[in-house]
């Protein structure tokens, strides 16, 4: 076929198969992703399915596994070693040493290589929405990633097991959706849809009243839509499919008439979901059908009077069924799909269950002062000061001019100034993970972007075995490119949220891990008892979530609160060569603080911890080292 490229790379796919339940292969990451092999029609991937319990009636299994996909069925043992040391789904390249790991890395790079072998089908890379960036945010710092990759299959395979015993509790995470289904759509051409929205209304006799009356909008809108059929509906519908169908987008005719033009974007009216990310069908309703699916499969059977709590979701999954090949790719994958009844949304109430859900309440603090000042001193009265370990080499540099050029960072398209100072921050880095490690030993260089850090360790360390993680692929492409140039066979690539790497290892590395990132790292070291050094960045981006509350340790917990422990780290970022010279040294104070919390946390759970300033200080605004070593 023209257009087909015939000299792809092999790649192998690793899917879990636990058991399958009424034609539903389980886990649901494993739904999820053979819907997506089949929806792109997808034959690129050698896929394995790996058996996660040894009891699993395997004839059972191959009567639900679609036809149209090449599968075979492996044990856990036969898995290649770097895919051992991941959450599965994984994708594999030849020959092996580059993985992709977790839910949303996998099925992006899915996406990504059907459309490589075959340009034409422009409709699949639709799929990665506006600027490819669907679902790309890593799930430790995107919530919306979070629910679709993680919380709403694991809340679905628990609901789906507990009804089968007892009467089950509606999960919280669909609850979310019903939500998240409800609030008003933003797009990168809001407005304009917005204008053209208020000129279908108008025409069809809505005033501009109900835009402008902000308490009772949404009633007023639902009233008009039941009297006018829906004419407040059906842009976003005719934008939705218009894209789907690659006809002449609704909203990019005729220029909007000036009464309408000079409306405020205020008064406008809002767009609503036609989909899970708004007007567009992207890979977030590829992940939510088959949860979604199965979750409305044990509420019509055993909970129908339920439903009228899910007009939203309910709609969504009829919408759903529109897309060309959705129906074709459910039916084969097991999926057949119900008749629901139209539901109305009557109410926009918050579900009482909602009220549940966790999150981050600020306490109010009677005596809080802003500013770093009281704060320091506050900690210093209770004994806690500024203070650094001294550095154990300060002069010690890698000899970079008798390296290989792809060792050098200027290999990782930087200048040469910030080349020098990326030198000098390895050169305390590597200065350290050399002196700890021994051979034999597994280091993990976590969060590794270009591979700055592991790539000179697994040259200076050949003895060791050096895992990459990053989450951003062109990162890790450059690092491999480069490895590849210096025959590195002591190195591997996994391109993944951190928490997906659940491999043994002695050293976690991590330079300029972002704000939480840095306390992932430290926390992952510390579940396997490993040695850690670290050089925390962004300071101002830490905030207590739902795996770490800030402070750490018991000691600053008993001293500061939240509130002025933010205060510490939002002045931590103040370290810029630019700024005044006495907020810089405040600065440099508030990371020396703000990394003694996170020593004497480590410290609490048996490490021997210490806080260094990198040498020379002007390596980088944010030059502290934590180096833990387990006791």
């Amino acid at each position: 076929m023209k257009g087909i490229k015939k000299s792809l790379t092999e790649e192998y796919l690793y899917l879990d198969l636990s058991h399958q339940t009424e034609g539903c292969i389980f886990p649901l990451h494993t739904s999820v992703t053979v819907f997506l092999l089949l929806y792109c029609d997808c034959k690129i991937f050698k896929v394995c399915l790996v058996l996660t319990r040894e009891s699993t009636d395997i004839s059972q299994i191959k009567n639900v596994l679609p036809q149209d996909v090449e599968t075979q069925i492996i044990s856990r043992e036969e898995l290649p070693s770097i895919v051992q040391n991941c959450c599965l789904p994984a994708a594999v390249e030849r020959p092996g040493n580059f993985c992709r790991a977790g839910l949303a890395v996998v099925l992006r790079h899915i996406i990504q290589k059907s459309y490589e072998a075959d340009p034409s089908k422009k409709e699949i890379l639709e799929l990665l929405g506006f600027k490819k960036t669907c679902l790309k945010a890593c799930a430790e710092v995107s919530q919306w990633t979070r629910l679709c990759e993680l919380t709403i299959p694991s809340a679905i395979e628990n609901f789906i097991r507990e009804s089968s015993e007892q009467p089950s509790t509606i999960p919280v995470e669909i609850l979310q959706l019903e939500k998240k289904l409800s609030e008003p759509v933003r797009v990168h051409n809001d407005d304009k849809l917005r204008r053209q929205k208020l000129k279908q209304q108008k025409a069809a006799g809505v005033g501009l009243s109900l835009a402008k009356d902000k308490t009772k909008s949404k009633a007023c809108n639902q009233e008009a839509s039941e009297e006018l059929d829906s004419p407040s509906k059906s842009l976003e519908l005719e934008v939705a499919f218009s894209k789907l169908t690659a006809q002449e987008d609704p909203a990019s005719a005729n220029r909007e008439p000036s009464h309408i033009r000079k409306v405020k974007a205020s008064d406008l009216p809002p767009l609503e979901h036609v989909f899970a990310e708004g007007l567009y069908f992207t890979l977030a309703d590829i992940v939510l059908l088959p949860c979604v699916h199965h979750f409305l499969v044990i509420i019509c059977k055993k909970h129908s009077e339920k439903l009228v709590e899910f007009p939203l979701l309910a709609s969504w999954y009829q919408r759903i069924q529109e897309v060309p090949k959705v129906k074709t790719a459910a039916s084969k994958c097991g999926i057949q799909f119900l008749d629901l009844p139209e539901l109305l949304t009557t109410s926009n109430k918050q579900h009482p269950n909602l009220s549940e859900v966790p999150g981050v309440e600020e306490q109010s603090d009677p005596s809080f002062i802003g500013g770093p000042r009281p704060t320091m001193t506050k900690l210093m009265e209770k004994g806690i000061e500024v203070m650094f370990s001294p550095h154990p080499c300060p002069t010690w540099t890698l000899d970079w001019n008798n390296l290989p050029a792809a060792v050098s960072p200027k290999e990782g398209k930087m200048s040469s100034d910030r080349a020098l100072r990326k030198q000098q921050q390895l050169n305390n880095l590597v200065y350290v993970v050399t002196n700890q490690a021994r051979p034999g030993d597994r280091i993990v260089d976590f969060c590794s972007g270009g591979g700055h850090v592991g790539i000179v360790l697994a040259h200076m360390l050949p003895s060791c075995q050096v895992t990459l993680i990053e989450n951003k692929e062109l990162s890790l492409v450059r690092a491999k490119k480069r490895s590849d140039e210096l025959g590195l066979s002591n190195i591997w690539f996994i391109q993944a949220n951190m928490e997906y790497f659940t491999g043994m290892f002695n050293i976690g590395v991590a330079l300029h891990a972002c704000g939480v990132a840095t306390d992932m790292v430290i926390e992952h070291c510390i579940k396997m008892r490993a040695s850690f050094v670290t050089c925390p960045c962004c300071y101002g981006f830490i905030q207590s979530t739902s795996k770490f509350n800030f402070p750490k340790s018991e000691q600053f917990k008993e001293t500061l609160s939240y509130k002025e422990h933010m205060i510490l780290c939002r002045f931590a970022d103040q370290t810029a060569v630019q700024l005044p010279l006495q907020r810089r040294l405040i600065g440099k104070q508030c990371m020396c603080l703000v990394d003694l919390d996170r020593a004497r946390a480590a410290e609490e759970r048996g490490y021997s911890v210490q806080v260094i300033s990198m040498e020379p200080e002007s390596c980088s605004p944010k030059n502290n080292m934590i180096v833990g070593v387990p006791i």
